[in-house]
């Protein structure tokens, strides 16, 4: 019995700083020809340690809600692809130099659905919850569920157990200029109401990232914000 307690109370670490120095020469020398040569190290570093965290965590996010899940395939999984869609952007270097991992809502393959992020970059690593610029049909029915339950949007976003983790503020370009005519101006969270995007984010140290039970504490931190998902779930009628 004894044995069993101290199993359960064994700790893994997913990531070493090896990540991050591969993401640091990644964007000294982002180039075909560089990750041709580097794809392999691209692979122990940080796909494959990724894949196992994402299998793990799916005990995890499950635990916050079963309709949630975290896909460790290698193509169309939870870990998103390193290639960088150059086709409308004046910047072409071919490959992202950060890691990105999602776990989205079973629903999202149909619609925006809320999800969980996770985002891995040299001094700019953080986590991330809620839905990035939805759909005008999407957004339009979050901000009425916030208009019209204050109560409801109170206790999902500005709760202290929330915002001790968690922080909703945008910037100004991320806002629209004024609350949309159809909903209440003096509303007790107007500026809540002028979101483009419905996300809480919450920044993330690199030894964190790469500490032994990294996967059990981002875990705690988006079981902070089950109230924010479950009010954006509701808010678009998807099940949390």
């Amino acid at each position: 019995m004894l044995g069993a307690e101290r199993k359960d109370t064994v700790t893994k670490r997913h990531f070493s700083p090896s990540l991050f120095k591969f993401l640091n020469d990644l964007e000294q020398n982002n180039e075909k020809a560089w990750w041709a040569e580097n794809k392999d190290r691209y692979i122990e570093v940080i796909r494959e340690p990724a894949l196992e965290f994402i299998n793990d965590f799916d005990a995890h996010i499950k635990k916050i809600s079963p309709h949630f899940t975290a896909d460790s395939r290698t193509v169309g999984g939870s870990l998103m692809r390193p290639y960088r869609d150059v086709r409308f952007s004046k910047d072409k270097t071919p490959y992202k130099t950060n890691v990105g991992i999602q776990f989205r809502h079973e629903a999202g393959k149909d619609i925006h659905a809320p999800g969980f992020y996770l985002h891995l970059e040299p001094r700019a690593c953080f986590a991330g919850v809620g839905l990035w610029h939805p759909e005008t049909a999407v957004t339009r029915r979050i901000r009425q569920a916030m208009n019209d339950d204050p109560a409801g949007w109170k206790k999902a976003a500005k709760g202290k157990a929330f915002t001790n983790t968690w922080s909703t503020t945008q910037d100004d370009d991320e806002m629209l200029k004024r609350v949309p005519k159809e909903l209440d101006a003096d509303h007790p969270y107007a500026d809540d109401l002028r979101m483009k995007s419905f996300i809480a984010g919450s920044r993330l140290s690199q030894s964190m990232v790469t500490s032994n039970g990294f996967d059990v504490e981002l875990a705690r931190m988006f079981q902070k914000a089950d109230n924010f998902t479950r009010f954006l779930c509701d808010a678009i009628g998807v099940a949390f």
